[in-house]
């Protein structure tokens, strides 16, 4: 059975622009994540489902998944949901 984590991402949060790129202790936010998560041994794989071409830089830098998706969702789930409609038709 294949477990995959997607991490949700994007810069233009109302509530704190630029969010994932902004560094701890020396690395972006949104590196830390990634890292955790890929320490989860249960995981088959992880990706970051974004719309933002930095972050999707960011990520294939460290050796990271990340996939660009539609600018136009609502919520972080439905960027979650494209990514997983995504890799489901990859099976």
């Amino acid at each position: 059975m294949n477990i995959v984590a997607i991490i949700p991402a994007r810069m233009a949060s109302s509530r704190f622009p630029n969010k994932p790129m902004v560094e701890i202790l020396g690395m972006p936010m949104i590196g830390h994540v990634y890292h955790r998560t890929k320490m989860c041994t249960c995981l088959s794989d992880v990706w970051v489902a974004t719309c933002d071409r930095e972050i999707v830089d960011y990520i294939e830098s460290i050796g990271g998944k990340a996939v660009m998706t539609a600018e136009t969702h609502q919520r972080a789930s439905d960027r979650a949901a494209e990514l997983f409609l995504r890799l489901k038709r990859r099976l």
